[in-house]
């Protein structure tokens, strides 16, 4: 004799009917891991791109070479003057003494005794390490009396044979140096970058005056003015 069938339905899913949801689901973190390299790659390729416009130097320069060549190392080009100011980016005046004519078949050099020796001109340097106007920055402050070598913050520039590209933001104006070339503002040396927090961890460890939280209160001006 049969046992009669019940009538309560099966709990078991049909072929084709289970897991509704894991199709939606998984389309949502396809689109999701999609999006997210898509943010990716616009914030760390596209967005530089855009937001800084590269510029060539006035005339290419090897420190290198001319290191081999002067008696005090950076000293001979970017010294102090008399009345303690830094000089920066060398005069004229200081590259005539050796260029008055091209010493070479360098296309740069001759290039650059034909364009701006010859006619007495002023090479519109780009400056990579330009601060905003609001900042004092003091060579003699660090150079003299901290001791600071230049590479600390300019990098081994002295043992380069060719001027790097300099990246101007086109918002600030500023070189791509300041803010550091990592988009996400990551160091690895003390040259990638000059913000504002590098220079206040210098202070902190080397406990200067409004390097640190608790003293930055008191100190802002003697860089800020």
């Amino acid at each position: 004799m049969e046992e009669p069938k019940s009538s309560a339905p099966s709990s078991r899913s049909e072929p084709g009917q289970g897991g509704q949801g894991d199709g939606a689901g998984g389309a949502i973190i396809l689109f999701f891991i999609l999006g997210l390299a898509a943010s990716l790659l616009v914030g760390w390729v596209a967005f530089p791109a855009l937001l800084y416009s590269e510029k060539r130097q006035p005339v290419d320069f090897n420190h290198a070479l001319h290191n081999e060549i002067v008696d005090h190392g950076c000293a001979s080009c970017h010294f102090f003057r008399a009345d303690g100011g830094f000089s920066g980016a060398p005069k004229l005046a200081q590259c005539i003494e050796c260029h008055r004519e091209a010493n070479s078949d360098d296309p740069e050099e001759i290039r650059f005794v034909e364009e701006y020796v010859k006619p007495g001109r002023e090479v519109p340097w780009l400056v990579y390490a330009r601060q905003p106007d609001c900042v004092f920055f003091s060579h003699a402050a660090h150079v003299r009396l901290g001791g600071i070598d230049c590479a600390v913050c300019h990098g081994p520039m002295g043992e380069s044979t060719s001027l790097r590209p300099y990246q101007e933001n086109r918002i600030t104006g500023y070189s791509r140096d300041i803010w550091g070339w990592n988009i996400a503002g990551i160091k690895r040396n003390s040259w990638d970058r000059m913000k504002m927090d590098d220079c206040a961890e210098c202070h902190a460890q080397a406990r200067v005056p409004g390097g640190s939280v608790q003293t930055q209160k008191d100190g802002c001006f003697v860089c800020h003015k």
